[in-house]
């Protein structure tokens, strides 16, 4: 997972390589996304048929295939390619790794898989652009060491992952796989809107934080320091990991209007970093808005899960994704579009003003009509 934000806080360094313009930065960006949505609904259940190390492996062999393409880049075409490899590689990882996690824990120790699994999902995911940027600052070729380094971890799970052992006992061809098509049951669909509305503000932060935050920093706030632009995307995840923690504390029917709430805070904070061009305002609203997303997204995880039936909840599940992968892809090509007639702080506020909303109505929502579920 570190492998598909890699490439953040070097954007800036390809712009001055390759010449290209904020807007191809987020469509490089958003290319991952595409890639994992449609693994999702292609190929989501496949690990369920052929086996979770077969699925790990070919998903690490997507995560080197784009690893090499970053190496080799010498036009533009490669970073569209890595990153359509690293999308392919994350929407295999999605459903098969956890649910390897699980399997493989012992008796007594799902709470601790269920952690394990959260902190190697959003903790992977923030130690990548931490990773890359402080190899871009303080060794040499930024654009190279990175990419070898992941090719290294990636020898090294695969090594891990051939040793454990496999725990589907009852393996299909890969000729029975299906695509999963997303569906909603009628019971579902009263908590799945709020939920995925506030998944997808979350995501679509995310989204922001790790394709322009590195440009935002670089023009408007002069810090070219590549370990501080890596560190400050590396936070929002951190604190998503700390977000979703929060969740078995706080409680379901609090979790999602209260993830609601710090998101909206979030987006604040960064509407005033945007607006008065201030370091500190974008950490906190790093760490803040991060909070939000995991809290925010977990409880939706949950309360859809447990809203629908166990013969239509992997469909129901993957449909979440899809959504929150949408978030994560259109919005930030939104920025990108309005980023040459307003200006970077300018689609940064119109994108603010527009999850402001959305997150408001479902925030709304979700305290006139609490979720309300047996378990996490």
């Amino acid at each position: 997972m570190a492998g598909t934000t890699l490439p953040t806080p070097l954007y800036g360094l390809y712009q001055e390589k390759f010449d290209f313009s904020e807007l191809t930065v987020t469509v490089v960006y958003a290319v991952y996304a595409f890639g994992v949505i449609g693994v999702l609904l292609l190929a989501g259940n496949a690990s369920d048929a052929v086996g979770r190390r077969p699925v790990l492996l070919w998903g690490l062999g997507f995560a080197a295939a784009g690893a090499v393409c970053f190496l080799s880049a010498t036009a533009l075409g490669w970073l569209y390619v890595g990153r359509l490899l690293s999308g392919l590689s994350a929407g295999l990882f999605t459903g098969a790794a956890t649910a390897y996690v699980m399997e493989l824990a012992p008796r007594g120790g799902a709470a601790r898989a269920t952690f394990v699994a959260t902190a190697a999902n959003m903790g992977g995911l923030g130690c990548g652009p931490l990773l890359a940027g402080v190899l871009a600052q303080y060794a040499d070729r930024p654009l190279y060491l990175p990419f070898a380094v992941h090719l290294a971890l990636v020898a090294c799970s695969a090594a891990v992952v051939l040793w454990l052992p496999e725990t589907v006992r009852e393996r299909r061809p890969l000729s029975t796989v299906r695509p999963q098509r997303p569906g909603l049951p009628p019971r579902v669909r009263a908590v799945f809107g709020p939920a995925a509305t506030a998944s997808f503000v979350g995501f679509a932060l995310f989204g922001v934080f790790t394709s322009v935050s590195p440009s935002f920093l670089a023009h408007s706030l002069d810090v070219h320091d590549h370990a501080v632009s890596g560190l400050v995307v590396a936070l929002a995840f951190f604190s998503s990991t700390a977000g979703q923690l929060a969740v078995g504390r706080v409680g379901l029917a609090r979790s999602l209007p209260l993830g609601c709430a710090w998101l909206l805070a979030g987006l604040a904070l960064l509407a005033a970093a945007l607006y008065w061009d201030q370091l500190a305002l974008v950490v906190l609203s790093a760490v803040v808005g991060g909070c939000g997303q995991g809290l925010a997204f977990r409880g939706a995880l949950s309360a859809v899960a447990e809203a629908t039936d166990a013969d239509r909840r992997a469909a129901v599940i993957s449909t979440l994704f899809v959504v929150a992968y949408t978030g994560i892809s259109l919005p930030v090509i939104g920025v990108g579009l309005l980023v040459a007639p307003i200006g970077l702080e300018g689609a940064g506020l119109v994108f603010i003003a527009c999850m402001a909303l959305l997150v408001t109505t479902a925030g709304a929502y979700l305290l006139r009509r609490p979720v309300t579920t047996a378990r996490l």
